[in-house]
């Protein structure tokens, strides 16, 4: 069985502006190959990930890493307004990500788990959660944007490490997945983040994070999803 995401509008929600270069980067250069515009919403500001030494700029410098990855795959970057840790889902949260959605019109949103590691991932998971609802919502009103036709569907992604999360959908990645881990070497500021500069193995993880949810589906590397079974927000693949 293959899914072609033709026509499709993929919004990835993610916390941090590493975070879908990390988790979905994979699934997006696929639909993008198969006619899907796709984008990239990052909520947190990306201020508190300090490398060794730190950076008095380093919002700015993580933006700079996430937009060459985004561009380098065709996607739209959103920028995120919230510190890093401050992210809740709140009023402030909510109409971000809503003009966000408007602007944008996903037909899919990726988004963390809810059982994520990071406090941000999880703010993150309820806010495209409560979002994706609002999103279609006349009684929502986001001066000149109005309501999407329809909510968007909303796949949870894996989980960092791959630590408990249980997938119900793999997607093949294999002739994206070489260029999903070189591109991680864009984000010079958090490989330097180890003592006194020493690099942190994320090119390493992702790979074998992709190898092993390729042997899960039977394929060379794959990323893993979980659709969220909700009323509004389930469909037909």
């Amino acid at each position: 069985m293959r899914l072609s995401f033709a026509g499709e509008r993929i919004l990835a929600v993610m916390a941090h502006p590493d975070d879908a270069d990390l988790m979905c980067a994979g699934l997006l250069e696929r639909a993008r190959s198969e006619g899907a515009a796709i984008g990239v919403a990052y909520l947190c500001r990306g201020d508190k990930g300090q490398p060794d030494p730190p950076l008095p700029n380093l919002a700015d410098v993580r933006f700079g890493e996430a937009a060459r990855n985004a561009g380098a795959i065709g996607a739209t970057i959103i920028r995120g307004i919230f510190d890093d840790g401050s992210l809740v889902d709140g009023e402030p949260g909510r109409a971000f990500l809503l003009a966000a959605f408007r602007e944008f019109r996903p037909t899919l949103v990726i988004a963390h788990p809810p059982e994520d590691y990071h406090p941000d991932h999880q703010a993150c998971a309820q806010l495209a959660l409560s979002v994706s609802w609002m999103s279609a919502s006349k009684g929502f009103i986001t001066e000149n944007l109005p309501p999407l036709t329809q909510q968007p569907a909303l796949w949870w992604c894996d989980t960092f490490g791959m630590t408990g999360f249980d997938p119900t959908l793999f997607v093949d990645v294999s002739p994206w997945g070489p260029g999903k881990v070189d591109r991680l070497a864009s984000h010079e500021s958090q490989l330097a983040r180890g003592p006194g500069g020493s690099s942190h193995p994320f090119a390493a993880l992702v790979r074998h994070q992709m190898e092993s949810r390729g042997r899960e589906s039977l394929v060379e590397y794959a990323e893993a999803y979980r659709p969220h079974q909700t009323y509004k927000r389930t469909r037909a693949w």
